[in-house]
């Protein structure tokens, strides 16, 4: 369409400049109607198409050259691996030895890790794994995200991961709708992942203790279930699709422990400061992908204690009481990877 009415313009200019009895006006013309349809048509179009398809061009844009200063930036040792999930090779040729059990390392968790293994799927989305660029989301749990309307901005991501029981429905303007990745374990489960995640959703296990994979290997076996060892009894009925499970390399937690959050790691088993499994899906997503933005991340003040802590629910500040996380390390390592510019947050926070 475009090109007929240049064309129509560049006739009436023709009928009017018959006078000039110059056939080399009218080549010139021609070459300057020809240069700004092309020019208008291939260099505009990937611009317009650029914003068609994401929330901002500028914000999922993957520069290679940028991204590499911005990795070589962190001194963290970040491998940028390409898998995630335990697989039965780890077991025959380790990439990752530790001498740490869960949730740091495999040590003594090996016949369960098998029989598990032995069952369910260990690979990756080739949709996600096939992209020259991952553009990653990691949606927190906290009310931060209350009214930010980034339902939209989040969905146009390719790896969405979300975190634990968090809900979708009734709260899909403003955390979206799909979900690529949810990080959970026995405790933080739902007795029905169907509700709130996609059909091809991958539901992955972090596993903080032996009891968690006996509890997994009772769901994926049918087995009778394992009650035992919980803080808090874990759902007796998981009515997931088990092709869909997959289990988390410990690898990450060990890292994002020691690189990301300098937590000595225990010399004894006991109760010790752990990170959460927030800042944990940061660290995978840093691992994964090329681009991480996060949002619902950060604690209201501690000043007043009936503060909600979650865009869902009615847990309040005065909860974290007790907590085996350490709010603040987190705190400050959040601000340390946005002032890297390794992290972008999707709205305004404190």
């Amino acid at each position: 369409m475009r090109l007929i009415i240049i064309m129509h313009s560049y006739l009436q200019c023709l009928h009017h400049v018959k006078t000039f009895k110059t056939k080399k006006f009218w080549f010139v013309l021609l070459l300057v109607f020809l240069f700004i349809y092309f020019a208008t048509s291939h260099l505009s179009y990937p611009v317009i198409s650029s914003y068609q398809t994401s929330p901002n061009s500028s914000m999922l844009h993957c520069g290679s050259l940028h991204m590499q200063h911005k990795w070589e930036s962190l001194h963290l040792n970040i491998s940028r691996l390409s898998h995630l999930f335990l697989k039965m090779g780890n077991f025959f040729w380790q990439e990752h030895p530790s001498d740490q059990a869960l949730p740091y390392g495999i040590k003594g968790s090996e016949q369960l890790l098998l029989k598990i293994l032995s069952i369910i799927n260990q690979n990756e989305p080739e949709d996600i794994v096939n992209l020259e660029c991952r553009t990653c989301v990691v949606v927190g749990n906290g009310f931060s995200i209350i009214n930010t309307s980034l339902g939209g901005v989040i969905d146009k991501h390719d790896v969405i991961i979300r975190l634990n029981d968090a809900p979708v429905r009734g709260y899909e303007e403003d955390v979206g709708h799909k979900t690529t990745m949810r990080l959970f374990y026995p405790e933080s489960a739902s007795n029905n992942p169907g509700l709130n995640n996609n059909p091809d959703t991958l539901m992955v296990m972090v596993p903080f203790k032996q009891q968690d994979l006996h509890w997994l290997k009772s769901i994926v076996n049918n087995e009778k279930r394992v009650r035992q060892g919980f803080w808090k009894l874990p759902p007796l009925i998981w009515l997931g699709d088990i092709s869909k499970l997959r289990v988390l390399d410990p690898y990450y937690f060990h890292q994002t422990a020691d690189r990301l959050l300098k937590i000595p790691l225990p010399s004894k088993p006991g109760k010790t400061v752990q990170p959460t499994t927030g800042m944990l899906a940061i660290f995978v997503a840093l691992n994964y992908c090329d681009v991480v933005h996060i949002a619902g991340f950060g604690y209201p003040s501690f000043k007043n204690p009936n503060d909600p802590i979650h865009y869902y629910g009615h847990d309040t500040i005065k909860q974290m009481k007790g907590s085996t996380h350490n709010v603040s390390n987190e705190a400050g390592a959040l601000k340390m990877l946005e002032d890297l510019g390794a992290i972008v947050y999707l709205h305004s926070h404190s």
